[in-house]
């Protein structure tokens, strides 16, 4: 009986989990949807500049349909997944060696802030001129967008490392790689990985905005549909690929937030609900 007490209770329990994850989501939804709509009836722009959200929900259910969207997907994500990991790579380089020479910081500490702070898109004109209109100058802006965020949360992690963690690292013969993979990178992951995902949020805008700019033959992508949407007038297909747009960014953000909690977890410092 226990048991079978324990079991009812541990389905109710996951329900429950279930229904307050998506009640908070699906009213967000219906609340954006209703305003949507709202402002299509208002008639202040005509349907073919601003459409509704039937219009436009339909026209991505048939885009969801076509081989040609999947693709456009693809070369975007692969886009964004070859230009994170080599900016993770970057900034983790980066990062180590401006957290732990202290005259290098000196030199480019501030420089990497400024970097961080710059638009992506004043680095466009640049890229174009070295590598012209290919996946190279996408690269290169998104490279430049994400490893600043990424070396200075590795920066700041390195910086709150406790100094006796340090030293017991120290005591058992850790010294330079060693130390750094055994104590200051496991210490900084909270920090370094709040910069991943400020790093992604940078390098999935510096690709958005490569990709309406730089425009490649024979390649689809995400970027690519927005240019020609806007070009044709054609407002639901502009505004069904930024839902497309949004939801992968939601994606990845959801996949941050579920890392930071096992993170959390792992370090006790999770929080227990009644």
């Amino acid at each position: 009986m226990d048991a079978l007490e324990l079991s009812v209770r541990q389905r109710r329990g996951l329900a429950s989990r279930l229904w307050s994850g998506i009640w908070p989501v699906a009213s967000a939804i219906a609340i954006v949807l209703a305003i949507w709509q709202g402002v299509v009836l208002a008639g202040w722009w005509p349907e073919y500049v601003f459409a509704g959200p039937v219009t436009t929900l339909t026209e991505l259910a048939g885009r969801m349909g076509e081989a040609e969207f999947y693709g456009a997907v693809a070369v975007t994500m692969r886009r964004a997944v070859v230009g994170f990991a080599l900016a993770i790579a970057v900034g983790l380089v980066v990062g180590a060696l401006v957290s732990r020479i202290r005259p290098l910081r000196r030199a480019v500490g501030s420089l990497i802030t400024g970097l961080q702070t710059m638009p992506s898109i004043a680095w466009f004109p640049l890229a174009i001129l070295l590598f012209g209109l290919t996946e190279s100058a996408i690269t290169f802006v998104v490279i430049l967008g994400a490893a600043p965020s990424i070396a200075n949360g590795l920066i700041a992690g390195v910086d709150y490392t406790p100094p006796i963690l340090l030293r017991a690292g120290h005591m058992l013969g850790l010294r330079r790689l060693s130390l750094y993979r055994h104590v200051i990178l496991p210490a900084s992951l909270p920090s370094f990985l709040a910069g991943l995902k400020q790093g992604w949020a940078f390098a999935w805008r510096s690709l958005m905005a490569g990709e309406l700019l730089v425009i490649i033959a024979n390649q689809a992508s995400l970027g690519e549909q927005l240019h020609f949407a806007r070009e044709l007038a054609d407002s639901a297909g502009l505004l069904a690929t930024m839902i497309v747009i949004l939801v992968i960014g939601i994606a990845v953000d959801l996949l941050f937030g579920a890392a930071d909690t096992a993170l959390r977890r792992r370090w006790g410092l999770h929080q227990v609900t009644a």
